[in-house]
C-alpha cells in the first residue's frame, strides 16, 4: 500500500500559509518590534514538538532533498540533538514525579536551548521553505493555554496589547489533520494522532507502513518463518 500524503500535506500547507500571512501582518503593523532578520537563529534553539502531520511533512522533504554524505551528516546531528532533548525531557519528568510545580517545569523547559540539526554553519535553515509552523510564528506574540510568549530578542513590551496568535487553536487544527490521516490509512494505532516528537526525531524516523500501523504482517511472518528454518 502506497500512502498518498498529498491531500493532507495540502491542508497543512494551507495552515502554514495562514501562519505566514499572520506573521507578515503583525510584522508590518509592528515593524519596530519584530526583529527577525537573515541569519537570526534564536528560534532555531527553541525546544518544541511536532504533530504527526508536521513530522511526516518535514521528514518527506528532508528525504527528498538530501542524500549521500550530506544526509548522513544531518542524520548524525539529528541523533545527537535527539539525545539532548531526551535528557532534558527525562529531567523534567523526574521533577514532575517529585511533585515540582508543573507550570514552573514548563517555564524551565521553555528556557532550554537545543540547536536544531537543520541549522547549518551559516546560521541558515537547511529546510527553510518547509519549516514547522512554530518556526514561522516565532518572533511575534503567541499564547499557549492563555499564557503569552514572544521572542526575547523582539521589541514587544510585556503588559502592552498586541495581536497575539492562539497556538492552542493551531495545535487543534494540526491534530485534526493528523487524526484524519490516521483514520484514512486505517492505522491500527488509533491514537497515533496524539504523537508529538521533536524535529530531530521526525528527521530520523522511518515512516514506513509498519511504523504507521498499516502493515498486513505478511512480511513479518515470512521473516519469522525464514528465521525459524533449520532450528529443529
Amino acid at each position: 500500500m502506497k500512502i498518498d500524503f498529498a491531500p493532507f500535506f495540502k491542508k497543512y500547507e494551507e495552515l502554514s500559509g495562514a501562519a505566514d500571512a499572520v506573521f507578515e501582518r503583525v510584522k508590518k503593523e509592528h515593524s519596530n518590534c519584530v526583529k527577525c532578520k537573515l541569519k537570526c537563529s534564536d528560534c532555531c534553539h527553541a525546544l518544541f514538538d511536532l504533530t504527526l502531520i508536521e513530522a511526516l511533512y518535514i521528514n518527506h522533504y528532508f528525504n527528498k532533498k538530501f542524500g549521500g554524505k550530506e544526509r548522513d551528516i544531518l542524520i548524525d546531528k539529528s541523533n545527537q540533538a535527539d539525545r539532548n532533548v531526551y535528557k532534558i525531557k527525562k529531567k523534567a519528568f523526574k521533577a514532575l514525579e517529585t511533585g515540582k510545580d508543573e507550570n514552573k517545569i514548563l517555564k524551565e523547559l521553555a528556557q532550554e536551548r537545543v540547536r536544531c540539526p537543520l541549522l547549518n554553519e551559516q546560521e541558515m535553515c537547511e529546510l527553510y521553505e518547509y519549516r514547522p509552523i512554530t518556526c514561522r510564528l516565532y518572533g511575534i506574540p503567541t499564547a499557549i493555554g492563555g499564557v503569552g510568549h514572544t521572542c526575547g530578542m523582539s521589541g514587544f513590551v510585556r503588559g502592552r496589547p498586541y495581536p497575539t496568535v492562539n497556538l492552542d487553536m493551531i495545535q487543534t487544527n494540526l491534530y485534526k489533520i493528523s487524526d484524519e490521516l490516521v483514520r484514512t490509512i486505517k492505522s491500527k494505532y488509533v491514537k497515533m494522532a496524539d504523537l508529538l516528537v521533536p524535529v530531530s526525531m521526525a528527521i530520523c524516523t522511518v515512516y514506513d507502513e509498519e511504523y504507521l500501523g498499516i502493515s498486513d504482517g505478511k512480511k513479518a511472518d515470512a521473516k519469522a518463518i525464514k528465521k525459524g528454518e533449520g532450528n529443529d
